[in-house]
């Protein structure tokens, strides 16, 4: 029998009926809702993926970037600055990642920059029509060396003699002067140094040009009002000072003036804006001990030199010949970005109490040069009666008084933002604590044994010629 083909039509009232059962039906949907979580899932996790491997990327082409430029901005590399860069790139696999070097340089700076980008293949965002992403890398590096105002404050009191310890100091302080005061830094950098025992030898040069009022050419030490500890200026009124007497206080058996309280020979007086290495490290060399301790006034002296109150006197030496003619114009004013002006002040040991002849024992022409022909405690012990020795000695400064001005210059370097680097060579405590406090931060003072007090001026010269990532 023949089958028929005949489709069956659906009436209208089917067809409504169908409609609104499809309307109404569930079955499924959770699974389809599921489907499109997961998809979402999927491509979160890939977005994340590609922005993991963006950011691995970004990283080390960065760190690439930045080893780069600190090797081309060293001042003491010779090579062309943006061929270093590239040649940094090239041996990282990278030579193609480098958009364009910058080199900025002049007398006492280079400053490199370096713009890289790189770019990789997506491997999920390219479903969304993102298909690369760049990867960017900026870095920039500088060494400059600034103009520098350096002060030596070398302690060269008798206690150095022990433990070879002055040896030791010669060796530093010279590797120091060799390490800062380079062909590069031509100019730029000017080293005072302050040799100090007792007192400070200004030298007659510097005596003169202060006005002072002289009592002998025996020696050139001036003494300072307890007030001028309180500020780094030195004042230009030569009636504002005394000049110190000369004599030695210590008997030592014998009728001898070696070690007078005012250090007396060439090499033991202030030496100032030079950049001259022989010459500075010559002075260095023929430091030896002598006398006690007064770090207050080698302290003093260090900051004064750099105080732009100094700049007349420094500015009519250089006329003179006296101190080199780049320098004139220093010291430079504090407020002056270019320069920076630092002290290291050294001692090993503390400040001892010191004494004077009173003024009545020292008011004659006679009387001066008796003093400075005969040691007072080996003259006082022979031939006067020990009922009235006392009466030639008088006590100028305390240890504890020396510690309260050498606190208050300190704080008067810092304030005037002098950067105070400070060394304690085999001291106690009490010295330790003493030069800490004194020092521009716990960080900026060194306690040393022996040799390595190379290490302290080393790190000292490392941070004023440092290397700075700028970006």
């Amino acid at each position: 029998m023949k089958r028929s083909t005949r489709k069956k039509q659906l009436s209208f009232a089917e067809i409504a009926y169908l409609s609104r059962r499809f309307g109404k039906e569930e079955d499924g949907t959770i699974t389809i809702f599921a489907c499109f979580m997961v998809l979402i899932m999927v491509m979160i996790g890939g977005m994340g993926v590609d922005m993991m491997r963006h950011e691995m990327e970004r990283t080390r082409l960065q760190a690439v970037s930045d080893r780069a430029v600190l090797a081309a901005a060293d001042l003491d590399q010779t090579l062309d600055p943006e061929a270093v860069v590239r040649d940094y790139f090239a041996k990282s696999g990278m030579a193609d990642y480098v958009s364009a070097v910058t080199v900025d340089e002049g007398l006492n700076y280079r400053t490199v920059t370096v713009d890289a980008t790189n770019t990789i293949q997506t491997q999920f965002m390219d479903a969304l029509g993102v298909d690369t992403l760049n990867v960017p890398a900026l870095a920039k590096a500088e060494e400059r060396v600034a103009k520098v105002e350096i002060s030596m404050v070398l302690d060269i009191s008798g206690s150095m003699g022990s433990n070879n310890k002055m040896q030791n100091l010669r060796n530093a302080a010279s590797v120091f002067v060799d390490t800062v005061v380079r062909d590069e830094t031509e100019n730029l950098i000017s080293v005072n140094i302050v040799p100090y025992s007792a007192h400070v030898n200004a030298g007659p040069e510097i005596f003169e040009r202060m006005q002072v009022n002289p009592l002998h050419n025996f020696s050139h030490c001036v003494e300072f009002p307890d007030a001028d500890f309180n500020s780094t200026t030195l004042n230009s009124d030569g009636a504002h000072f005394t000049h110190m007497q000369h004599f030695q206080n210590h008997d030592p058996g014998w009728n001898q003036l070696e070690e007078t309280v005012c250090p007396r020979y060439d090499f033991e007086r202030i030496t100032a804006f030079s950049q001259d290495t022989v010459a500075l490290k010559d002075q260095i060399s023929q430091l030896r001990p002598r006398a006690n301790t007064s770090i207050f006034l080698g302290m003093k002296w260090g900051t004064a030199l750099l105080d732009p109150s100094f700049r007349s006197i420094n500015q009519s030496m250089a006329s003179a010949g006296l101190t080199d003619a780049h320098f004139a114009s220093r010291p430079a004013a504090y407020n002056d970005p270019e320069t920076l002006k630092t002290v290291i002040l050294m001692t090993d040991g503390q400040n001892v109490g010191t004494s004077r002849i009173p003024s009545w024992y020292y008011d004659s022409d006679s009387e001066i040069v008796h003093w400075s022909n005969y040691n007072l405690g080996w003259y006082v012990n022979r031939y006067v009666n020990s009922r009235y020795r006392s009466n030639f000695r008088t006590t100028k400064y305390t240890a504890s008084k020396g510690d309260m001005l050498l606190g208050n210059i300190c704080d008067a370097a810092k304030e005037a933002r002098i950067v105070v680097w400070s060394i304690g060579f085999e001291v106690n405590d009490h010295g330790a604590n003493v030069m800490r406090d004194c020092a521009s931060s716990p960080s900026h003072f060194f306690r040393v044994e022996g040799v390595e007090i190379e290490d302290a001026f080393e790190a000292i010269a490392r941070q004023i010629n440092q290397l700075r990532l700028t970006q």
